[in-house]
């Protein structure tokens, strides 16, 4: 597993950065680019739904996990 690497991103007009390892930034990119949706985009949604308790790197790690499961469930029925 790689170190974590900051990756710029823009939401909702303003630039910010998140560090995420490789591996969770492409898998990220991939579910963005599967669902036809802009990555700067998705990373909004995302940071709209997270709350005030984690940070946004945190909360694409866990949406990336959260696809993962549900792409396991929806392959087991």
């Amino acid at each position: 597993m790689s170190r974590p690497v900051k990756h710029s991103l823009t939401l909702n007009g303003h630039r910010t950065s998140v560090s995420l390892e490789d591996e969770f930034w492409r898998a990220f990119r991939e579910i963005a680019t599967k669902r036809d949706v802009a990555i700067n985009a998705l990373a909004a949604e995302i940071d709209a739904a997270r709350g005030t308790q984690s940070g946004l790197a945190t909360a694409i790690r866990l949406f990336v996990l959260q696809d993962l499961q549900q792409r396991l469930r929806d392959q087991n029925r």
